[in-house]
């Protein structure tokens, strides 16, 4: 079948074709250059499959690159032009119209798993070769008596037709024989070779073991040893090998030579620095990834006594606007200036600078002297942020918060540290940011409770760990108990019982609020039933009921609240629900709007803290309330004798006000028996406080109504 012009099929031939005129000249295959490339078709297209595939395949690329070394791709050049093509063409040919950034990362990890298998392919052939040259140099050995010509002949058949390089030295180190791959890999000729001893050979790399392995070996106290090596080429440059050297004995057991055998690695290697170096660093910016900051930072903090650390944690303030408002192309323009300036601020040693991503950098320092040195590089940073930056033709104006832990090395690990940073960095943006804030342990351990309360709510409501407890109601005219304000507590497994200040903020940010305030309705509504059931005094007790201003916007309020009702067969005129002043400020019609409904039922809209606010008292004509609850802070100076006259005025002047509107007054944080008689006086209608009862179980306040009813 004939390819389309420039499909798929066409497209994938012709990065074939341009694979096996790479290849083809260092192959050592008997195949034409045209059936090589009939022979590279298939792993092309295992290559493009792997490239535009749901999910990356490691071993795709890892059979592709074990072909090439069937397909007698051995040469060292191989690899390194077919990874050439693979990184120039595959995405250019293969790629169609995906994302271009995904792609060509899908191409590197393609290209670091063909390397792998390349090297597991050859590394397996050639300890094959090395078994059968041992082998080959055992049986030389074996029948030099009976057959010297015979086994001289195999010998040198191996010797010089092995791919790897094969050097024999006497015991001294006097370099005996080599064969032409190794004359081809250090790029030198066979009497320069056969003219070095082999202790010359050294190289500013070699692991101290590397010369104490051949010490042992030539004292005949080991049979062989396998390292890692590199060597210096006659014009200067490396070659790294894989490195065996076997001792060789004579009939009678006694050390007579040494035969090493040599694996080039140089391509290998270099690749490998390559992937480690895209793998550790930022391809926008160039600056050390995420990976390779956790690594220095936990060799930081797995410094000896003495030493410290100290990290800086910024984030742009704002940088989404300008990626929103100019695009993506900007923003990773602005990005690598501010990368190239925080890179300026940290070029002391033991300083360095890292993307974590985003617009998040980090900058760590580390040594004796960290507690002066971070408050400088945090300074240095916020000034690197003050001139703007051109982008486009435009002066961008940057700023930054920035997160700051300092603190000495072995006491924390670096998943805590960066934690603790990137909490001090949202307290400097909390703070209005373009700023910098130094960690506080108490905050953390504030910010870190308060996650850990957040996460665990949903599963607490479930669990059943939230309780009410209930504060009486008390008529200051005749000192009844008319009802209670129920308050919802959670009795938490690690931090035992929490009143509603700690997580009741944290319902209403997460949405838990609206079940939350459902359950609470239920269960108080369910109460007061029980209540009025055992009550046999002069009137119903009735139960107030806190309402979130999210529980206002929630469509099923109204609906909710009457099934409550009706299934626990409580008349709505004992139910009143608390609504803030704060959240009633500027309301719509909208909002009101399920208020009303359930002030229509007989449902008492309480005005919650009513003072602390913006008290627009003309705003109280359009409100369904019928009764306002004055805020503690207007109790309070009633507790010193005399009482505050500008309180009482102020008090007075409220309770006038509310009565001509026909509306109740209910007073917090009562005290004292002062308090309770002076605001008596005053006009005010119901009050609750320590004086009357702390809030407790239900059963206190029909123990208190049974008290009031056979006064």
């Amino acid at each position: 079948m004939t390819a389309e012009p420039d499909g798929p099929e066409d497209r994938l031939r012709r990065f074939a074709t341009i694979w096996s005129r790479a290849v083809f000249p260092v192959t050592s295959t008997s195949l034409t250059r045209p059936e090589f490339e009939e022979q590279l078709l298939p792993l092309a297209r295992r290559l493009s499959e792997a490239l535009r595939a749901r999910n990356f395949e490691a071993a795709e690329g890892r059979a592709v690159g074990a072909a090439l070394v069937a397909a007698h791709c051995t040469d060292p050049e191989a690899l390194s032009r077919a990874l050439d093509c693979v990184d120039a063409y595959l995405v250019l040919y293969c790629g169609e119209d995906g994302p271009q950034e995904a792609l060509r990362t899908r191409s590197a990890r393609l290209q670091h798993a063909m390397a792998a298998g390349y090297a597991q392919a050859l590394r397996e052939r050639t300890l094959a070769e090395q078994q059968a040259i041992s082998q080959a140099a055992l049986t030389a050995r074996s029948a030099v008596a009976e057959a010297l010509h015979d086994s001289e002949a195999r010998f040198r058949a191996v010797f010089e037709g092995a791919a790897i390089g094969i050097g024999i030295a006497d015991l001294d180190g006097n370099i005996l024989q080599v064969n032409g791959a190794l004359l081809r890999m250090f790029g030198g000729s066979e009497q320069s070779m056969r003219g070095r001893r082999v202790t010359e050979w050294t190289h500013a790399e070699d692991a101290p073991q590397v010369w104490r392995l051949y010490e042992e070996l030539v004292r005949g106290e080991r049979e062989h040893y396998h390292v890692e090596k590199a060597f210096y080429r006659p014009d200067g440059t490396a070659l790294w090998t894989n490195l065996t050297v076997s001792l060789l004995r004579d009939a009678d057991g006694e050390p007579q030579y040494q035969l090493a055998l040599m694996e080039d690695t140089t391509e290998r290697r270099l690749l490998n620095l390559r992937l480690r170096y895209e793998a550790t660093h930022d391809a926008l910016t160039g600056l050390p990834n995420r990976t390779l900051f956790f690594e220095r930072l936990e060799k930081a903090l797995a410094a000896g006594k003495g030493q410290r650390f100290g990290l800086c944690y910024l984030d742009l303030d704002g940088f989404k606007t300008i990626n929103d408002s100019l695009g993506h192309a900007a923003g990773d323009r602005l990005l690598v200036e501010v990368a190239d300036r925080l890179q300026s601020c940290a070029t002391a040693p033991g300083e360095m600078v890292a993307r974590l991503g985003g617009d998040e950098f980090v900058a760590l320092t580390t040594g004796p002297n960290t507690e002066r040195e971070v408050d400088e590089l945090a300074g240095r940073i916020m000034n690197a942020l003050v001139t703007p930056i051109r982008v486009d033709g435009r002066d961008l104006t940057v700023r930054g918060s920035v997160g700051v832990v300092e603190g000495p090395a072995g006491e924390r690990g670096a998943a805590e540290v960066l934690r603790s940073a990137d909490i001090t960095m949202y307290r400097a943006k909390s703070a209005g940011g373009n700023r910098f804030e130094l960690a506080d342990p108490e905050a953390d351990a504030r910010a870190i409770t308060r996650n850990g309360l957040t996460t665990a709510l949903p599963a607490a409501l479930d669990r059943g760990e939230f309780f009410i407890e209930y504060q009486p109601l008390v008529h200051l005219g005749d000192g009844s108990v008319r009802g209670a304000e129920a308050l919802v507590r959670w009795l938490h497994p690690q931090h035992g019982v929490l009143g509603p200040d700690r997580f009741i903020p944290l319902a209403e940010h997460t949405g838990l609020i609206v079940p939350l305030g459902r359950w609470v309705l239920e269960q108080s509504v369910r109460q007061a039933r029980t209540w009025q059931e055992r009550h046999s005094g002069a009137g119903p007790l009735r139960v107030n009921v806190n309402l979130s201003p999210c529980q206002l916007t929630h469509p099923g309020l109204v609906q909710d609240t009457v099934d409550i009702l009706e299934r626990e067969g409580l008349d709505a005129r004992a139910l009143c629900l608390e609504v803030t002043e704060s959240a009633l400020i500027g309301a719509d019609d909208d909002l009101l709007k399920p208020l009303r409904r359930l002030a229509e039922m007989g449902v008492d809209i309480a005005l919650d803290d009513f003072g602390t606010g913006y008290s627009n008292l003309a705003n109280l004509r359009r409100l369904p309330v019928s009764i306002l609850k004055l805020d503690r802070s207007f109790t309070q100076g009633m507790q010193q004798f005399p009482a505050d006259p500008v309180d009482l005025k102020i008090v007075e002047g409220i309770v006038s006000l509310a009565h001509s509107l026909d509306l109740a007054v209910t007073v917090e944080g009562v005290e004292t028996g002062a308090q309770a008689e002076q605001l008596r006086i005053l006009g005010c209608d119901t009050a609750q406080g320590w004086y009357y009862a702390r809030p407790g179980p239900p059963e206190r306040l029909h123990e208190l109504a049974l008290v009031d009813a056979t006064a």
